[in-house]
Parts: structure tokens; C-alpha cells; sequence
């Protein structure tokens, strides 16, 4: 493959994990407030894991599943309020995108995720 189409390809990876993380923390904010989840909030969430699964590792995939996993628990938890948000800082385990968003430059050719 030329540089130009890594480069190329590699960018349009990055753009689709951009859109996952931004889609992803727009609808875990909303389950924080809402315990119904409407199915047509989460199709475009699908949609962009699925695309993943074209061009990326498993390992991005299964990060991918667990942020997904995570949204749709957290609809089903009870509602949170604004003084919950400490407990999300402080916890690693309630940041669903930090394993997605830390794999993601590995993926991408950059640094090594840990």
C-alpha cells in the first residue's frame, strides 16, 4: 500500500473514532439523566461500531462493545444527577471511554497503548 492511501486510510480511522467518542459521551451523558433508552437514540452508535468492525483490530472492537455495553447499563441504573459527576472523575471503572480512546493511537500507528 503507498503512503498516501496508509495516510489516507489511517485518517478516515481516526474521523470514525472521533464520531464514536463524541456519539458515545453524548449518549452515556443522556443515560445519566434518562432511564429510558429510546432504541433509535442508540442506531447511530451501532452504526459507527459496526463500520469499526471493517477496519479495525479486535481489540478496538471489544473496547468498542464495552463502551456500548457500559451506555445501555447506565440507562437501565437509576438517574444521576450533577453532584454523581465527582464518581465518575474519580473512577476509572465509570469512564467507559478511556480503554477505547487510550487503544485507539495504537491502532492508528502512534504510541503504544499500555
Amino acid at each position: 500500500m503507498s503512503f498516501w492511501l496508509t495516510t489516507t486510510y489511517s485518517h478516515k480511522r481516526e474521523e470514525l473514532y472521533t464520531l464514536v467518542i463524541e456519539e458515545a459521551a453524548r449518549l452515556y451523558a443522556d443515560a445519566y439523566e434518562h432511564s429510558k433508552a429510546e432504541t433509535s437514540k442508540l442506531v447511530n452508535l451501532y452504526a459507527l461500531v459496526s463500520k469499526m468492525r471493517v477496519v479495525s483490530s479486535p481489540r478496538i472492537i471489544e473496547n468498542a462493545d464495552k463502551v456500548v455495553r457500559v451506555i445501555i447499563e447506565t440507562y437501565l441504573a437509576p438517574n444521576k444527577t450533577f453532584r454523581d459527576i465527582p464518581e465518575i472523575l474519580d473512577n476509572d471503572a465509570m469512564n467507559p471511554l478511556r480503554e477505547f480512546s487510550d487503544t485507539c493511537p495504537a491502532e492508528l500507528g502512534g504510541r503504544r497503548a499500555s
